[in-house]
């Protein structure tokens, strides 16, 4: 299994680093959208950001518009929003996908820990992910709240 934390990701702003290069010793990765039911979940998970990152979490938001078509926007949209909407101060990234034949690979190698149907795909926005400094990788429901999250 590669090491999730040094495969090459790109920011909303369009620079390339690794989750590693972020800092911090633990990820919470969370596909996002900003118009779905679970938008909301921003709150919880700038929320967690502010109480944990000096113990070295970093929350890592990867808009996707393959569900519903509910992430439309460009780059500079989707951070507008994130910033205005819910004071998002947690590094967001390009807008990706999580599934199919252009999944990025990030998420081809999350997803090899299948949900709890035993299902690598993602099946909806704010599925989440937990790197932990190991390089151990935990996955949750978009149903999951992130102050529910073993963090």
């Amino acid at each position: 299994m590669t090491d999730p934390r040094d495969i090459e990701i790109e920011t909303i702003n369009g620079h390339k680093t690794t989750l590693r290069e972020l800092g911090g010793s633990t990820y919470l990765i969370v596909n996002v959208a900003s118009a779905c039911g679970f938008t909301r979940q921003y709150e919880g998970m700038q929320a967690l950001y502010e109480a944990k990152q000096s113990e070295g979490l970093v929350v890592v938001g990867f808009p996707c518009n393959q569900f519903g078509a509910q992430e439309p926007g460009t780059h500079e949209e989707i951070a507008t929003f994130c910033e205005t909407q819910y004071g998002v101060t947690f590094p967001m990234m390009a807008k990706i996908e999580v599934n199919g034949d252009n999944r990025h690979p990030l998420y081809a190698e999350l997803c090899k820990v299948p949900d709890h149907e035993g299902k690598e795909a993602i099946k909806w926005n704010f599925n989440k992910f937990i790197v932990r400094e190991d390089g151990s990788v935990e996955r949750y429901s978009h149903r999951t709240e992130p102050s529910e999250l073993p963090l």
